[in-house]
């Protein structure tokens, strides 16, 4: 396998992802994340390229999706008048926006091009943080989520060799989709770290949704409370993550790296800072190379601080798969750039102060205990 880690660029030649302008999932998002990575000079480094993004094609789509949705997704794209709340579209969430199809299947080609990547052996960590979009169900749209690209790269792997497939989450919201998805497959092993749905959209994502028939134990869930620090979260991690990879020996690892889990995130209640991103980062990438011959493919998610976090988490994580090490300063170039985007100003370092927690520590393990207690016997494990 090459040792080439790739960023997946969207591209310039189709429509933005773009709900519109009073949304909280901006494009920007994605853009200053690039840029930053370029100011950085990440993508200089002999080991690194950008690869353009494709489109995903409907036979691709239909590998998650159904007929049905993707016309409904097309025609409401065109500003065809249909009853489009039944497919989750609408007010709220998920408004209409012109292109809706041919920038969803974008983003989900990127994803695709990554796995592809990584699955191929031409490099072994490929990143598309225009993805991430975890919520989108078969047959319908939601959480600001229209096709299921981390789904669909795991399809597309399973479909080309793959045996078994890890999918950890660390988006502040359930992994709901990739859970739903493959409930019934015990190729799929999904893992996802969420602030709980008592407290939280989507409202699911609890200890006792493990999976079903054979794929009982395959699904599993860590619901934290609100207001977990970061010293917490990476605890709950360590207990419960790293012991099911390496007893699950995947062929590749996929993960969505949400940072709406940022303690000044304005949708979540969770208090986590760049310093835990790093530090699952190392976690991760440790990972991949440890259980699955160092085969990554990550995807971006939620994170609505987009211009003074997201930025920063995603170029932290990209740089750690390029083995990169990066001076604490963000350069002033992007700084400028960020700010005339923003209106504001923007933090001008990679670090930032810690932030403690609210959530005591014994309720979050609690919450571990119950799933070591729930999924580790499927898994041969010892608690």
């Amino acid at each position: 396998m090459s040792d080439r880690v790739e960023l997946i660029w969207y591209g310039d030649d189709i429509p933005w992802y773009d709900h519109g302008p009073e949304h909280p999932l901006r494009p920007a998002r994605v853009i200053l994340t690039r840029d930053l990575i370029n100011a950085y000079g990440i993508i200089d480094r002999k080991v690194v390229f950008e690869t353009p993004g494709r489109t995903a094609t409907d036979q691709e789509l239909l590998t998650v999706h159904t007929e049905r949705y993707l016309d409904a997704t097309k025609r409401a794209g065109r500003g065809e008048p249909g009853p489009w709340f039944e497919f989750g579209y609408g007010p709220g969430d998920n408004p209409i926006f012109p292109g809706m199809h041919e920038s969803s299947a974008r983003v989900a080609g990127c994803s695709l091009v990554a796995a592809e990547a990584v699955w191929t052996g031409r490099a072994q960590h490929a990143f598309n943080p225009a993805g991430g979009l975890h919520h989108a169900m078969p047959e319908r749209a939601s959480g600001f989520c229209v096709y299921d690209d981390p789904a669909l790269a795991i399809r597309w792997l399973l479909s080309n060799g793959a045996g078994r497939v890890a999918y950890i989450d660390v988006d502040v919201h359930h992994g709901d989709g990739p859970q739903a998805i493959f409930y019934d497959d015990p190729r799929v092993l999904t893992i996802s770290l969420h602030q709980t749905g008592r407290t939280l959209f989507p409202g699911t994502g609890f200890v006792e949704e493990m999976g079903r028939g054979e794929a009982r134990g395959t699904k599993v869930n860590i619901p934290l409370p609100p207001f977990t620090g970061g010293a917490e979260w990476l605890l709950a991690f360590d207990a419960v993550v790293p012991p099911l990879i390496e007893a699950w020996k995947p062929d590749v690892l996929v993960t969505q790296l949400g940072c709406d889990t940022h303690h000044t995130d304005p949708l979540a209640m969770m208090a986590l800072t760049t310093g835990t991103y790093r530090e699952t980062a190392r976690r991760l990438h440790d990972l991949a190379h440890r259980t699955a011959g160092g085969r990554w493919v990550a995807t971006g998610g939620g994170g609505y601080q987009w211009a003074r976090v997201v930025p920063r988490a995603w170029t932290i994580y990209f740089a750690e798969m390029a083995g990169a090490e990066l001076p604490d300063a963000l350069p002033e170039a992007w700084i400028e750039e960020a700010e005339r985007e923003l209106g504001s100003e923007v933090p001008s370092t990679l670090s930032e102060p810690s932030v403690s927690g609210r959530a005591p520590r014994e309720t979050v393990m609690a919450v571990v205990a119950d799933v070591k207690r729930s999924i580790f016997p499927h898994h041969g494990i010892s608690g």
